[in-house]
């Protein structure tokens, strides 16, 4: 197998090969040469692979093509869901009619992508829209949801991932009515898992993968088992996805959800029975006053800033006791009208969550693991997750024999590319570096300016714009900015429009 599939794969990346076949551009590579027959290389023989390939190797077709060659069964995860529509919907495609093989692929992204038809039916009936936008947004979704076969809001051009419409129109683990949903049949959430568990490669990004490793509420908890071997592209990013959704969060937009799901069920199913809109506003007091809390003096907040938990304000821990109140108040409400409807005991369940939540972060932290809190426009986050995911991929990758590759531009300064592999537990690891075939010397110049505000600091989106149209003013245009985040980029946007 193993010497068969390197030369499968060597063919395929020939110059007379079939990729050159089906592109004209085409053009051999010998990093990309060398990439992909030493993944061919682990997946024969199930190894662990961390490969660092340069920009222009081309490693997702390095990676790719021992994939569909092989024959077996495969997860690839990747850092984002725009990375994932990318593989899913052209790299895959392309390959897979350029090497002629039969295989069955599948996206599974998560609950938050998804369409839920029950909520949307509620949303239309009682939903509190906050503009005339928000209103415009959800007629498009209904209009939607009469043709879409996936339920992926992907395919909604133009709607915003911000969008407040979206939480009214999908469902969490939280508020997820399970079997008991009256359109579990027509379920989109169930429909892409159960398309995944019948593929043979599916494509998921880390967030997702590390969401269900900790809830096993997506369905990549059944999926892994099954394959014969894992991906995990764009594997920089992994640590930092592994860390965020590996730990404990209390959002105060948790709070928020809660208190309108509370409200609309309560005012649709048992109107009159308890003080559903007291409850409401008692719930987003709360959240109000634990958000400010949680921002200290730091008042006005453009982007994300993440905070030290040392930095929380005084007022966090009476604010912490507040929402575990206003929690407790509501899921008390809930259970005595828990027959009522099935909304009910999933409510009462995220009541209690919700003041367990509270109470735990009013409280010491776990031993071994670190708290942060993140701000936002809109809500913060408390954040206490474990210092890095040796523990959990250690014991993944003990439970059966399959290749597990990890490929990434940059994932270290050293050839054990320790950067990486020391959070990660994958120091036992086979490791590859491969350079890029960029002039760099020739052609890129490097400009750390002087004097520039901290990534963290409130002004620093905007001195990226400004930045920005100077460079562009220097070039004659012929700029692209590349932001970490969607929330700045209107910051920079502005900022560069803003500049003579």
């Amino acid at each position: 197998m193993n010497g068969n599939l390197a030369q499968a794969v060597g063919r395929a990346f020939a110059a007379d090969g079939p990729l050159a076949r089906s592109d004209p551009h085409f053009l051999a590579r010998a990093a990309q040469d060398t990439l992909a027959a030493r993944i061919a290389q682990a997946v024969a023989g199930r190894e662990t692979l961390v490969a660092e390939a340069g920009t222009g190797v081309g490693k997702t077709f390095a990676y790719l093509v021992p994939l569909l060659l092989s024959g077996r069964r495969a997860l690839i995860s990747t850092a984002t869901k725009s990375l994932q529509d990318q593989l899913f919907l052209r790299d895959l495609p392309r390959l897979r009619d350029a090497l002629r093989v039969p295989v069955r692929m599948a996206l599974l992204k998560g609950r938050a992508s998804y369409l839920c038809r029950h909520r949307l039916m509620q949303a239309q009936l009682g939903a509190q829209l906050p503009d005339r936008f928000a209103v415009r947004a959800l007629y498009r979704v209904a209009q939607w949801a009469q043709a879409t076969q996936s339920g992926d809001l992907a395919e909604i051009e133009g709607l915003d991932d911000r969008s407040p419409v979206i939480p009214l129109v999908t469902s969490t683990r939280d508020n997820c009515l399970g079997s008991e949903c009256p359109e579990f049949r027509a379920c989109h959430v169930m429909q892409a898992r159960r398309e995944a568990m019948a593929a043979d490669l599916v494509v998921v990004n880390h967030h997702l993968f590390f969401a269900d490793m900790a809830l096993r509420d997506s369905g990549v908890a059944e999926l892994l088992p099954t394959v014969d071997v894992a991906v995990f592209d764009e594997a920089h990013q992994l640590v930092e996805a592994g860390v965020q959704f590996l730990g404990t969060t209390l959002a105060t937009g948790q709070a928020i959800d809660l208190g309108r799901d509370l409200l609309a069920a309560g005012l649709a199913h048992a109107r009159g029975l308890q003080p559903w809109n007291d409850l409401q506003a008692g719930i987003e007091r709360a959240a109000r006053e634990l958000r400010l809390a949680c921002a200290g003096e730091q008042r006005e907040v453009r982007g994300m800033l993440k905070r030290r938990w040392e930095e929380r304000g005084e007022a966090t821990e009476p604010a912490l006791q507040g929402m575990a109140d206003a929690a407790l108040a509501a899921a008390q409400a809930l259970a005595g009208v828990a027959e009522a409807a099935p909304d009910f005991p999933k409510l009462e369940q995220r009541a209690r969550t919700l003041a367990a939540l509270a109470a735990l972060f009013g409280g010491e932290a776990a031993a071994d693991h670190v708290r942060w809190i993140d701000l936002t426009p809109q809500q913060a986050r408390m954040v206490e997750s474990p210092l890095d995911i040796r523990q959990m991929l250690t014991e993944q990758r003990a439970l059966a024999p399959r290749a597990w590759i990890f490929t990434s531009a940059t994932l270290g300064d050293d050839e054990g590319l320790s950067w990486f592999t020391a959070s990660t537990g994958l120091e036992d690891a086979e490791k590859l570096r491969v350079g890029s075939p960029f002039d760099y010397p020739a052609h890129a110049r490097v400009w750390v300016p002087a004097r520039f505000p901290l990534p963290n600091a409130p002004g620093h989106a905007a001195a990226v714009g400004a930045l920005a149209a100077r460079c562009a003013g220097a070039l004659g245009g012929r700029t692209f900015v590349l932001t970490t985040t969607l929330r700045v980029l209107p910051v920079v946007a502005d900022a560069l429009a803003a500049q003579p």
